[in-house]
């Protein structure tokens, strides 16, 4: 899985996988054989799962390198569970996680506590989880699990702290429509998913925002935050046993509550009819073009997204033919591939700078590159095995960096499961030419998709750019 284009909210998980890994290459390479045949047996080694009678997950990685410990309570909510009347408020509540509650009822109390353990702490939400996760000195896990429990189970939601985090998320609103690609991402965006926006928009929308509720909140809770929808992941200087027992201690009288997946099921996204032409001004210096398709599902073709992250990580290799025809010729000055792995559909991108001058050329030549990855050849055993050794290598060093492993961790339980993410590298590896065009016929050549171009006002009129010509130009090369 790779994350999607210029969103810095959003997860790009498998991008931390392969952390490290280039620096690592050459020590590794001979291990190759051995790690694309055995990396689920391998993970589920080092990975020990429990399940509470509540339906809470525990799952416990040991790495004694350091006395540090990162626990990690990661929910299946985000914006994939917003109706247009919660948008956003996924991300709000993260907001309010880390504040009063039953345990600490003053907001100075939680803080000073926090100082106490000496925990660093944070959270993210992203389209399907929400994660809240903090550090601790080995010798204050005890504490730190009760601190994270605290805030997990019993939030108070007081009027004075929501009044101030709903400034906080609109200021972080604020930076984020200040930046030029912002228009662009949400015009994209609501092209590709149509009137399932809400539920693919982690940041919301202001006016939603401004005027959520604490019942609103609470019942955010009652429906995601409960212990058969949350999985706790506890990594580093901890055995598993230990950490078994401390989460049992802690969680075990937390109630579960109705299964969110029938109680509120998740209305499927609509399929895309047809093509559709963006034109967005900014002042900006260059041209930015994007292509988006809807892609797989992780649940209901988990064969596709497999083929989608080699597919995206061949083409973006430098030297590749993808490369070397719009790249090293002068079309674009970049461009890259990239398919964000979702249960509730996941989107695929290209993304390219280029010249005004060179637009239309470039897109034409776009078009044309995407229709020959069908060609017999086009992918070849040896792109297809570099690839395959940076994804092998950076699961391998994921292992050594407990609280980004469990970041990892927490967002392919939540997404996919983790069957999916412990037989991710060895299905992965087998991955050939045909499976890499197979996923492009189903996903990508000749199906409806979106195509966008961010320009500068000037540069829109001289070159006399409109949405008709533009998918002329893009669909008709």
């Amino acid at each position: 899985m790779d994350g999607p284009v210029m969103l810095p909210s959003r997860i790009s998980s498998r991008r931390l996988l392969r952390a490290r890994a280039f620096a690592s290459a050459l020590v590794l390479t001979i291990l190759i054989p051995s790690l694309a045949t055995a990396q689920r047996a391998e993970l589920e080694r080092h990975i020990k799962r429990s399940t509470l009678p509540n339906g809470l997950e525990i799952i416990v990685v040991e790495n004694h390198g350091v006395p540090l410990v990162t626990i990690e309570a990661d929910v299946k909510n985000g914006s994939f569970t917003q109706g247009p009347e919660y948008e956003g408020l996924s991300h709000l509540y993260e907001h309010m996680f880390f504040k009063a509650n039953a345990a600490y009822p003053n907001p100075d109390d939680f803080v000073a506590r926090a100082s106490e353990l000496g925990a660093q702490f944070n959270g993210t939400t992203s389209e399907e989880r929400v994660n809240y996760y903090l550090t601790v000195p080995a010798d204050s896990i005890q504490g730190g699990m009760n601190f994270l429990g605290a805030a997990l189970m019993t939030p108070l939601f007081r009027q004075d702290e929501l009044e101030r985090e709903r400034e906080v998320v609109i200021g972080e609103y604020d930076r984020n429509e200040s930046s030029p690609f912002f228009q662009f991402n949400t015009s994209m965006s609501k092209a590709l998913w149509t009137t399932a926006w809400s539920r693919k928009n982690p940041l919301g929308e202001r006016a939603v925002i401004e005027s959520t509720t604490p019942e609103k909140m609470h019942a955010i809770q009652q429906r995601y935050y409960i212990p058969n929808n949350t999985a706790i992941i506890i990594t580093g200087d901890v055995t598993a046993d230990k950490a078994f027992a401390l989460a049992r201690a802690t969680f075990g009288g937390w109630k579960a509550g109705p299964d969110p997946t029938i109680a509120d099921p998740i209305p499927p996204i609509p399929p895309l009819t047809h093509d559709t032409a963006l034109v967005v001004e900014q002042p900006i210096g260059s041209v930015y073009v994007m292509l988006q398709w809807q892609g797989p599902s992780a649940t209901q073709d988990p064969a596709s997204t497999y083929a989608a992250d080699v597919f995206s990580d061949v083409l973006n290799q430098p030297g590749s033919k993808f490369q070397q025809r719009l790249v090293d010729s002068g079309l674009f000055e970049s461009i890259g591939f990239n398919y964000y792995t979702l249960n509730h559909v996941g989107p695929i991108t290209v993304f390219g700078q280029t010249s005004p001058q060179r637009l239309r050329q470039a897109l034409g030549a776009l078009q044309d590159e995407l229709k020959k990855v069908d060609d017999p050849g086009y992918f070849s055993a040896d792109e297809l095995n570099a690839t395959k050794r940076k994804r092998i290598i950076g699961t391998e060093l994921g292992l050594e960096r407990a609280s980004g492993f469990a970041q990892q961790l927490g967002f392919w339980w939540a997404v996919t499961g983790l069957d999916y993410f412990f037989g991710y590298v060895d299905t992965m590896a087998k991955q050939t030419p045909t499976d890499l065009q197979t996923y492009a016929n189903k996903y990508i050549i000749g199906k409806p998709h979106v195509v966008g171009v961010l320009l500068s006002p000037d540069v829109r009129k001289a070159l006399n750019l409109t949405p008709s010509s533009l998918l002329e130009t893009a669909v008709h090369p």
